[in-house]
């Protein structure tokens, strides 16, 4: 097996750089000195920590677009939609910063016979397992959070975006953080996997398949280690049968392609009632027709490549499979012939369980389309999934869909009349197989403490 990664562009399917892998026993050296920091940064204060971060934030907008520019590079994310993330994650530093020491100050309770403090603190060194398609978020969402609470953490990037990982790694020294405060590995994921073990990895926090999640878990368990996972979807957008049609073709438009198609949380199938079915079909169907797919560094560029060759034949094989199953494909459905790793913008009907499209994440422009009977089929049908992380309802009856929405919805997110990413101030992750724990928004803070009681007797 070669110990080098290359990174390549996929709108151009050139290499971009090519890295030298670590050893494991140079990774585990690596966690050493992340242990040594850890033993110090535990005591710093909360207003270090907290100028560490607002720091690194002006960081991040100062080189906004050579961040955006890589992200673009590396993955074929829009250019345009690179400055997005890149002010989200100043944003969530921010957050934490000022609001991390109300969440992890000391709780003073009465007890019998005496009085306690709760105390929240560190517990060591955290290892991250993160994804490309949002390469600079999926890595801040969980580091900002941890280090704030006084752990350090080391990273293990996906490897066609190890240039935003090198980058991510020097931004981190640049703002003032100790050394190793933040480190980054350059693994594949055998080595990544065999790190759970070492004994100063303190938790795991993955992003990812949930096939490749369940076997972290696995592991970690194995050494009674706590995992954060968020493990992707399949998200339900319910089109309810008093909803704004323009508005919700509009949103599930939106919410099918941003990232080109590449997001756990996008909105993957749309679940219409019958009485809307054909006009939303048609007008989401020439929408789809409109889009706009080439260079994701030109300004007009809706959609560019799907980030690797190997993710655009998956979803190209998934869509056939669903096909062969008797799906039928309205839009799109064949890999265009022109370099890059294009996949157009499809829409597939006539769907059923047991097909890919129906059953499976499809991580890539393609949009699933299902008939529901009624209202209450369209909700049965969208709980009808072993995910759960996001989901959408659209109705002109704002109180009866934040109902259904707290008391209906299986999943961990739900967006009403509308389509939205991750904020900072709000938790972010999912229920069944879409994984467990929560990130930012107050509750990424406290997943990798020691709730410790102290008991004082009167």
């Amino acid at each position: 097996m070669s110990n080098t990664v290359d990174t390549i562009n996929p709108a151009t399917e050139q290499v971009i750089n090519s890295y030298t892998l670590l050893s494991q026993a140079q990774a585990e050296q690596v966690i050493e000195k992340s242990h040594e920091t850890y033993l110090t940064w535990r005591l710093t204060s909360f207003t270090e920590r907290a100028k560490y971060l607002n720091k690194l934030a002006s960081l991040f907008e100062e080189q906004k677009e050579a961040l955006a520019k890589r992200m673009t590079e590396e993955m074929g994310k829009v250019y345009e939609q690179g400055f997005q993330e890149v002010q989200l994650c100043a944003d969530i530093c921010r957050y934490t910063a000022e609001h991390g020491a109300d969440m992890l100050s000391d709780e003073e309770r009465d007890m019998q016979g005496g009085r306690a403090i709760i105390s929240y603190r560190p517990t060591g060194v955290l290892l991250g397992i993160q994804p490309w398609n949002f390469p600079l978020y999926q890595v801040i969402r969980y580091s900002a959070a941890n280090i704030m609470a006084g752990n350090t953490t080391v990273l293990k990037h996906a490897g066609n975006v190890f240039g935003m990982a090198e980058k991510i790694d020097t931004l981190f020294k640049l703002a003032g953080f100790p050394e190793h405060c933040f480190s980054n590995l350059l693994i594949d994921g055998k080595t990544a996997s065999a790190l759970i073990s070492h004994k100063h990895i303190s938790g795991v926090t993955f992003t990812g398949s949930d096939g490749t999640g369940k076997k972290v878990a696995e592991q970690a368990g194995k050494h009674v280690k706590k995992t954060v996972l968020e493990l992707g979807s399949n998200d339900a957008y319910v089109v309810l049968d008093d909803a704004d049609l323009a508005l919700a073709v509009k949103t599930c438009l939106q919410g099918r392609i941003i990232n080109n198609g590449q997001t756990c949380v996008a909105a993957k199938r749309f679940v219409v009632v019958d009485s809307l079915y054909n006009d939303f079909k048609e007008a989401l169907s020439q929408q789809f027709k409109a889009i706009k797919m080439g260079d994701p560094m030109d300004k007009d560029t809706e959609l560019g490549p799907m980030a690797r060759e190997d993710l655009r034949d998956k979803i190209h094989q998934q869509v056939q499979d669903s096909v062969n199953a008797g799906a039928k494909v309205i839009v799109g459905g064949e890999i265009p012939q022109q370099i890059g790793y294009y996949y157009p913008p499809t829409v597939l009907e006539n769907l059923s369980p047991g097909m890919p499209a129906y059953d499976d994440e499809l991580f890539g422009p393609v949009a699933s389309l299902i008939k529901a009977k009624d209202n209450d089929d369209a909700m049965r049908i969208a709980n009808d999934s072993r995910y759960g992380l996001g989901g959408g309802i659209f109705s002109k009856d704002e109180k009866k869909a934040i109902e259904l929405a707290k008391k209906h919805f299986d999943t961990g997110m739900i967006n009403i009349n509308g389509y939205g990413l991750a904020q900072p101030n709000l938790p972010f992750g999912g229920v069944k197989d879409s994984g467990y724990g929560r990130e930012h928004g107050g509750f990424g803070i406290r997943e990798f403490v020691n709730v410790k009681s102290i008991m004082i007797k009167s």
